[in-house]
């Protein structure tokens, strides 16, 4: 299994010059991939592999090229065709899309060592050192050890917009090392939950559990100020920059809130439940859709569902994506298909009298749809069963922010 861990550099000032010479020096091999992928006989190149070994005569061409790490210049060019394969993929999926460009410096900010050149150490307490070919040490923020299991396959570093560092490492870890999930003939509506991804709450699950939305109102709102203050900056100026900047500043404290409260959500999640079964939404679709398409952004569900299922490979968990269309019309109990505007809030059944909260509803089929995708049909005990009359509990998106719900914490501690 791969995965990563991200965390705060520190490096110092002519460490940090050093960062900036050698991202260039690959962003000028990414651009000359570029320039020989179009000019170069397609059969001297057309893969990562056949390209990689003309880099020694980069060398004897451009001795700039020699001051970096060898296995990090091959990753730059094994970057371009990634990026080149991505374009094929979205073609293929009927999407009009142009052709790759050379990157301006803002647009590459990157460099990634991979297999050698690297070295993780001094990890006793909160900080760490990383060690680079070619550059040096790197203080890191060492706020979560890499599991002994895990081996680091490749390790990036990147200078964010605002001028922050981070570094990201990429781990592996064998499937024997992984807890194994527990018995699928064994499971039932006791250990497991279906989870609807709402929109008055931002989760609704099968047991009765709501999660409010986090609010990110104040963030906005500074973030609406602080463009307004670079709309009316010089372009290219001292103070654009610098107001350039602050904007970025906001829109990182808004993903990193939003990213942590959904890292304690989904560990509470896998830690508490056996299997977990959420909706397989279309995000791209919806944001391109009618409404509240901010929001819709803000809730970051295709983020969210992929921590899920990390996680729960890494705690030994069950998360299983099923079908969302239908999962608010359909009745929990007989079935039958009803059809609800979005703002009408409660689940009424013309054919069976069943009652209860649309977004209960839909968890509930949500749990069934999970148990039939596993083979197991209908579930021993109903959610209808288990869930009448629909009392539910409420969790405040600040108490999972902040230091974790109560409500959560009589489980497991929620933290990342």
């Amino acid at each position: 299994m791969e995965y990563s861990h991200r965390y705060y550099a520190y490096p110092t000032q002519e460490v940090a010059a050093e960062l900036d010479y050698h991202i260039d020096i690959h962003r000028q091999a990414y651009n000359y991939t570029l320039y020989e992928y179009d000019n170069v006989d397609a059969d001297n190149i057309g893969s990562a592999y056949k390209h990689h070994s003309r880099l020694p005569d980069w060398k004897d061409e451009f001795p700039v090229f020699s001051e970096v790490n060898s296995k990090a210049l091959q990753r730059t060019v094994t970057r371009f065709y990634h990026n080149l394969d991505g374009l094929s993929e979205q073609k293929q999926n009927g999407r009009k899309v142009g052709k790759l460009t050379w990157k301006s410096p803002r647009e590459f900010q990157s460099i990634t060592y991979s297999q050698s050149g690297f070295e993780l150490k001094n990890t006793s307490g909160r900080r760490a050192t990383l060690w680079l070919s070619k550059i040096g040490d790197i203080k890191l923020r060492y706020h979560r050890e890499i599991p002994d299991e895990a081996a680091i396959k490749e390790v990036t570093v990147k200078k964010e917009t605002t001028g922050d560092w981070f570094v990201s490492f990429g781990l592996e870890t064998d499937e024997a090392d992984l807890p194994e999930k527990p018995d699928v003939d064994s499971l039932n509506t006791d250990n497991s939950v279906g989870v609807d991804l709402g929109i008055l709450n931002y989760i609704h699950t099968s047991d009765g559990t709501t999660v409010d939305w986090i609010d990110l109102e104040d963030e906005y709102e500074r973030l609406c100020r602080e463009q307004r203050k670079l709309s009316r900056k010089e372009h290219g100026s001292n103070n654009y920059e610098n107001q350039r900047q602050a904007v970025a500043k906001v829109k990182r404290h808004i993903r990193q809130k939003v990213l942590d409260y959904q890292h304690k959500l989904t560990t509470w999640l896998v830690t508490e439940y056996d299997a977990v079964f959420v909706e397989d939404l279309n995000v791209a679709q919806m944001l391109q859709g009618d409404g509240n398409a901010r929001n819709k952004q803000a809730a970051a569900w295709r983020q969210f569902i992929t921590l899920l299922e990390y996680k729960g490979e890494l705690y030994g968990t069950h998360v299983v994506q099923v079908e969302a269309r239908g999962t608010t019309k359909e009745c929990a109990t007989c079935g039958v298909e009803t059809a609800k505007p979005i703002w009408i809030r409660e689940h009424s059944c013309p054919s069976c009298g069943f009652e209860c909260d649309r977004d209960a509803n839909a968890a509930m089929n949500v749990l069934q749809r999970g148990f039939a995708e596993l083979g197991l049909g209908w579930p021993e005990s109903t959610p209808v069963e288990t869930a009448l009359p629909t009392d539910t509990t409420r969790v405040s998106a600040k108490r999972v922010v902040e230091t974790g719900s109560p409500t959560l914490n009589e489980a497991t501690p929620v933290a990342e």
